[in-house]
């Protein structure tokens, strides 16, 4: 009986521990893979124009988001839907042009997203680009 109380002892503890330890591990690494990435999408051909959404975007998130893209909370991937493997792209978010596509991602699954259409129209005014990025990445960190 002495032996088998302090392996009952050992059971319970380990027991215990699993529902005050791990469920706070399981939240940290739940916050850890939630993030939105922001996918700029063009082809091989690319004008100035093109060049420049790209830059503007790219520029309007690492610049208003540092902590975020330090982090992995925000992550700017540039995609080339030319490229065999991208072009599954062009069907999961409809893409007719060059894209700037929000998504945000559970685990490994996207929950969200959303294309950011009006960069076409503000292309020409850095910085209503530039708010208008900002403003859309911001709703999409709130979640």
């Amino acid at each position: 009986m002495k032996r088998v109380f302090p392996v009952f002892l050992t059971a319970v503890a380990v027991i215990l521990a699993g529902f005050f330890v791990f469920p706070a591990h399981a939240a940290e690494e739940q916050a850890l893979s939630t993030r939105v990435i922001a996918y700029y999408f063009h082809g091989d051909l690319r004008c100035p124009t093109c060049h420049k959404l790209e830059q503007y975007s790219k520029e309007a998130i690492e610049t208003n988001f540092k902590d975020e893209t330090a982090s992995g909370k925000l992550v700017f991937k540039e995609v080339n839907v030319d490229k065999k493997e991208n072009e599954h792209y062009v069907n999961d978010y409809q893409l007719y042009t060059k894209a700037l596509v929000l998504s945000f991602v559970r685990g490994d699954k996207e929950v969200a997203s959303k294309n950011l259409s009006k960069i076409w129209e503000l292309v020409g005014d850095k910085q209503k680009f530039s708010d208008y990025v900002r403003g859309e990445v911001l709703d999409f960190l709130k979640d």
